[in-house]
């Protein structure tokens, strides 16, 4: 450890207590909960709870699943650089968990699916088209478990003693047992402990940092005169990285697909006894997520008005720029016993909450969509089929220690992979989304806009990264006020050439992924043409998931036109949206003139009657026309 590295080291023995304290009541709950449902050895008990779980910690879990360790880290270094644009995500959050609560959520449930995908194939009717959606699937969540073991271990390295590699295998044991051995109640009850610890720890980072800067509203005057804060950017222009516009539709793409159409959202959300309860869960997120956010980007503004006048990534003292929060926590909080090792208990807890939720819904979708169905597999009792799930819940976890560990050992290639797993996502999104709301878009429509809708994002994310695409510039940062005046100019270049390759990420979506370009920290970038030169590769990253959705279902719906849309009478009504299935029954009607209602097996002679002679007048009617 080099000289620098040990000024940063803070843990005491106070630490290291309160930190170990936390992963050992994780490992407790996991025990704990084994042990009070031995005798419940079912699979629906393993990945559902029962289905009759208690509504409170469940949404303290649904909250603390999708809030990551990247997003504590992550949004207070976009507002440290960048200010606060990013806020406005959440106005999106709004209409999109409105559409998740709404429209997908009572089709999902009523469905009374395990594995989100078993939808597609009793929508589509195409066993391969769900086998192809759950390994993207697989590959995402793989991808994103080692995003969340890496990325907080690279930034924490520095204020504790662990290395990055210890770091990360450290975790991933632990989330590994306790996903293994406990089941969805585990982690949903030890994501109810970590969502407070993780709350604690960076709610009083910034009380007390606040206190000590003369409180909230000289912060808030210190990051106005630094031009930290903007909220209403109206620019229209879609090369902009981030706008109220493109922050916003952001923010809709990440509640109606990457949370909405997210397995270990919907095992949270299928969890509970009824769907009335499970969308009061989704009005419970989104006041949590509003409140957690609005907690990491107040972070970012202390942090900021605690090194205006001396950057610590200017001056050396941090090698990452998401370690501007670690930082202000043993730099200017060390005198609070504890403090740090709180802080760094917060962020672990997002870590493992993150990753034993991913974990036990990879395990999940493994064997309801793989295995459940085999012949080796489908006679098994519930007990022996619940122990093949512990071991792929066992194998989830090793994955994702191996994942960090490549991650960790590809450098730059690490950006490449994070936009790979946002690209994936819409065109994925766009496959649930056609079903529910197109109902005449059949499986090779869909398939077939899927392929090109990937083929465009990844495209779009490889071209971005080898061409460079285009990068914001930094907001005015100082060095003036550190020991020892300005920093000499050559001082400044390595900081330049180094925020190139900084590690900075956004939580479902690459927040900063295109904050990669070399800068100084006067806030000037290197150009990469004119204006009129821009191509696809330089339009916002907040567009890019709801273009992959909206390729999708539009390549989509014209190959279904093409090849023979789906009749109305074809269709389980209970799987489209019952707004859009009755004005798609109305269509076809008029246009075909021929009936749109099926006739149901229960249905009396009467109804049957009725409907037949409904049929054929509208028959008629448009005969005569």
């Amino acid at each position: 450890m080099s000289s620098q590295d040990q000024s940063l080291v803070r843990f005491t023995a106070v630490d290291y207590t309160i930190f170990c304290l936390m992963l050992a009541v994780s490992i407790l709950i996991g025990v704990c909960s084994a042990f009070r449902d031995r005798h419940k050895p079912s699979t629906q008990e393993f990945l559902l709870g029962g289905r009759n779980m208690s509504p409170l910690p469940v949404a303290f879990s649904l909250l603390g699943g999708v809030i990551s360790a990247i997003s504590i880290l992550g949004i207070p270094t976009e507002v440290y650089f960048f200010g606060t644009q990013v806020t406005m995500v959440l106005v999106g959050v709004i209409p999109g968990t409105i559409v998740l609560s709404q429209v997908l959520l009572p089709i999902f449930y009523n469905a009374k699916i395990v594995s989100l995908n078993e939808y597609l194939e009793l929508r589509y009717k195409s066993y391969w088209l769900r086998r192809a959606v759950t390994t993207c699937h697989l590959l995402v969540a793989a991808i994103y478990m080692g995003m969340c073991l890496y990325a907080p271990s690279l930034a924490l390295s520095t204020v504790t003693s662990l290395s990055t590699t210890s770091s990360m295998i450290i975790m991933g044991t632990i989330c590994t047992v306790y996903i293994t051995i406990g089941g969805v109640k585990a982690v949903v009850y030890t994501d109810v402990m970590q969502t407070f610890v993780m709350f604690g720890g960076v709610l009083l980072v910034v009380i007390l940092s606040c206190h000590d800067l003369g409180g909230i509203g000289n912060v808030w005057d210190i990051a106005k005169q630094g031009s930290r804060l903007e909220f209403f950017n109206w620019d229209t222009n879609i090369f902009e990285r981030h706008t109220f516009w493109s922050t916003t539709v952001f923010g809709f793409f990440l509640g109606v697909v990457l949370i909405g159409i997210n397995q270990s959202t919907f095992q949270r959300l299928a969890s509970v006894s009824s769907l009335k309860v499970s969308q009061r869960l989704c009005a419970f997120f989104l006041v949590g997520l509003f409140v957690l956010w609005n907690a990491f980007i107040l972070s970012g503004l202390v942090a900021y008005a605690s090194y205006r006048h001396c950057d610590p990534l200017a001056s050396g003292k941090i090698m990452k720029a998401d370690q501007i929060v670690p930082f202000l926590v043993t730099d200017r909080l060390n005198n609070v016993t504890g403090m740090a090792g709180l802080f760094v208990a917060a962020v672990y807890s997002a870590v493992l909450s993150s990753i034993s939720s991913t974990g036990n819904s990879m395990a999940c979708v493994i064997w309801e969509d793989f295995m459940k169905d085999r012949p080796y597999f489908s006679g098994m009792s519930d007990r022996s089929a619940t122990n093949v799930i512990k071991l792929l819940s066992l194998g989830t976890g090793l994955i994702a220690v191996c994942v960090a560990l490549l991650v960790g050992k590809l450098g730059n290639i690490f950006m490449v992979i994070n936009s790979l797993s946002s690209a994936l996502m819409g065109p994925l999104g766009g496959i649930y989304i056609a079903a529910i709301c197109i109902p005449f878009v059949n499986a090779k429509g869909v398939t077939v806009g899927f392929l090109v809708s990937m083929t465009y994002s990844v495209c779009v994310c490889v071209g971005k990264f080898v061409r460079g695409g285009g990068s914001p510039p930094f907001l005015p940062l100082s060095t003036e006020g550190c020991a020892g005046g300005d920093l000499p100019s050559f001082v400044n270049a390595s900081v330049a050439t180094f925020l190139s390759n900084a590690t900075l990420t956004g939580d479902g979506g690459d927040l900063l992924a295109d904050a990669q370009l070399p800068a100084d920290v006067a806030g000037n970038t290197i150009s990469h043409g004119a204006a009129s030169s821009r191509t696809v590769y330089d339009v916002s990253y907040c567009y890019n998931g709801i273009i992959g959705v909206i390729l999708t279902m539009v390549v989509g719906s014209l190959i279904s036109l093409c090849t023979g849309p789906v009749s109305p009478l074809d269709l389980d009504e209970r799987l489209v949206s019952p707004t859009c299935m009755r004005l798609y029954q109305w269509l076809w009607q008029s246009i075909t003139g021929r009936p749109s209602h099926r006739i149901r097996d229960d249905a009396g002679p009467e109804e049957a009657a009725l409907k037949m002679l409904s049929g054929q007048d509208s028959s008629q009617h448009n005969t005569s026309s």
